[in-house]
């Protein structure tokens, strides 16, 4: 799908209404620009909270601090902490 749209004196663009629903984006919503050589590509940013729940977490680090589950890690793989 190509869109176009044009550049605001202020540097504003409006995403077009097409690429605003392919890509699920509604008001308040953050996006990410990546240069990928002369082009700049727009993806949505995901929402990290959907990811909860996904990955399971080894029962001897659930309720640990993230500190404490770093240290754990750390140890096990015999990698001295910074």
């Amino acid at each position: 799908m190509e869109a176009a749209a044009r550049m605001s004196t202020k540097g504003q663009v409006t995403i077009p209404r097409a690429v605003r629903e392919a890509l699920g984006l509604h008001e308040g919503d953050a996006v990410v620009f990546r240069l990928e050589g002369s082009r700049a590509v727009l993806a949505r940013t995901p929402d990290l909270l959907e990811l909860a729940g996904s990955v399971t977490v080894p029962a001897d680090k659930q309720g640990l601090p993230w500190d404490e589950v770093l240290a754990r890690t750390h140890k096990a793989r015999g990698n001295a902490r910074r």
